[in-house]
């Protein structure tokens, strides 16, 4: 049995646990106002918060609720557009909406005021755009308002700020408690701490499965129909594929680890300062709280970002089957096209990623059709140390879009170890670089488009830790 909350209700269902949270919503329980879009997480119509117990507090997440499987809110908090508001009063988020004719053909508005919503009750950031715009990157809008959603923001960003008449609820502790007090939401908030610990744990078993399903950003768009009525696993359900450690010279992270949870890591933030701008890149909030480290790696795209950045950090995989583990190097995982060294039951238990000697800089890049949130059309990232005598003592080099799989160009690693980087010696290794690569022409680009692409990113590698210039590769 399955039990959860949606907004002030409490659900009991004994549905499949691979069913959509998005199709029970709208399907069982006839909450319509969780949009149906695109079913691939992309356009955020379907958004809702999900709370989760930590600690004896409540953490909510924004989420796009068509790549959620409903076993997986067990025992959490389901929050649509319904539940925001309290009864026949608007919350913050829908007056500052409605003010500014944030709403067109309302269609998105849905999706829009629930993550509106959870970055007035959840967000740890401060009040500002930069915020407001990270807590919607998830949503689009059909009808093109975003000036006047924008307008709204800066009215809550006025509310909630230093002269705003909500002034220091947002750096309250309990800010739930006080938006509750206020009547902003819903009193059944600040209940649901207690109404969550009442729900009984469910028991775990793990077994082999025809589906196991980490954050489902991709096994949901591509096999989404196949999934309900087959035996699934939801790997989120595992305690031990969860959490960020350091051990033995390594940051170890779950398999069930997210992009937004390796993003926000003290540990990834000290290796990788502008960790955000690369976050911005890869996908939206909404995505980044559910694709995780284990499902990208394993989805094998030749264009998967995360996968790409891990191999150039030299990450490992433990790979776990019953009572037997191994560890395998990524950059000797992947063996073709959407083959790797993984037997078919064998999961991925951990990534380790050894830590980074001190002055190692940490690079990522990518271009995509649309400036951020798309798909890459080539991506590549590197890991370079240089000795204090200026030589290369690590150049590690990924690249995504150019091959059959994630690729690691060894040869033109090899080449720059211990070599001095000068313009003869970059040069030759850009020649060797397009030498490792074979893209090929896609809707993403052209083979030519993708090759000259490749070119820029190692360029642009190199010259981050050298005093070559673009000049010197015309």
């Amino acid at each position: 049995m399955i039990e959860f909350w949606v907004n002030d209700e409490r659900v009991s269902t004994d549905e499949h646990e691979g069913v959509l949270v998005l199709d029970f919503l709208r399907k069982r329980m006839r909450r319509m106002g969780t949009k149906e879009g695109c079913k691939e997480g992309d356009c955020g119509a379907c958004s809702v918060m999900i709370g989760e117990l930590v600690n004896g507090r409540v953490e909510y997440k924004v989420v796009t609720s068509c790549l959620v499987p409903v076993g997986e809110v067990h025992g959490k908090h389901v929050v649509t557009v319904e539940g925001v508001g309290g009864a026949g009063k608007l919350n913050p988020a829908q007056a500052a909406m409605v003010k500014q004719g944030g709403s067109q053909c309302g269609f998105c508005t849905p999706g829009f005021i629930v993550s509106i919503s959870w970055w007035l009750l959840a967000d740890k950031s401060p009040p500002t755009m930069d915020g407001f715009k990270r807590a919607v990157s998830g949503n689009l809008c059909r009808c093109t308002g975003y000036n006047s959603i924008k307008r709204a923001g800066e009215d809550l960003i006025e509310e909630f700020g230093p002269s705003g008449k909500n002034v220091g609820i947002w750096d309250d502790e309990f800010r739930i408690k006080r938006l509750a007090e206020r009547g902003l939401i819903p009193n059944y908030f600040v209940e649901m701490a207690t109404r969550l610990a009442a729900i009984p744990a469910q028991k775990v078993t793990e077994e082999a499965a025809d589906f196991y399903i980490g954050g489902g950003t991709d096994l949901y768009v591509q096999k989404g129909e196949n999934i309900p009525g087959s035996q699934t696993s939801l790997l989120s359900k595992y305690p031990h594929m969860r959490g960020i450690r350091e051990q033995d010279g390594y940051a170890v992270f779950g398999a069930s680890t997210t992009f937004e949870e390796f993003g926000q890591s003290e540990i990834v933030r000290s290796w990788i300062p502008d960790i955000d701008d690369w976050l911005w890149l890869i996908a939206s909030l909404h995505l980044r709280n559910r694709a995780t480290l284990a499902g990208n790696i394993v989805n094998a795209s030749p264009i998967g970002d995360m996968s790409n950045l891990l191999l150039a950090m030299d990450a490992e995989l433990v790979l776990v089957e019953g009572d037997s583990t191994r560890v395998v190097p990524l950059k000797e995982f992947y063996l073709g096209y959407k083959k790797f060294d993984k037997k078919p039951h064998e999961l991925v238990l951990e990534i380790k990623i050894p830590t980074p000697k001190e002055g190692t800089k940490i690079r990522f890049e990518k271009v995509s059709k649309r400036k951020a949130l798309d798909i890459a059309t080539v991506t590549s990232a590197a890991k370079i140390l240089l000795a204090p005598d200026g030589t290369v003592e690590t150049f590690s080099i990924s690249a995504g879009g150019v091959a059959a799989f994630p690729l690691w160009l060894k040869r033109t690693e090899d080449y720059l170890k211990g070599r001095k980087i000068s313009v003869d010696v970059a040069r030759a290794a850009v020649s060797l670089a397009l030498q490792e690569v074979s893209p090929i022409s896609d809707v993403r680009g052209s083979a030519e488009y993708k090759t000259l692409l490749s070119r820029n990113f190692v360029i642009a590698h190199l010259m981050s830790v050298s005093d070559v210039k673009l000049e010197d590769f015309v």
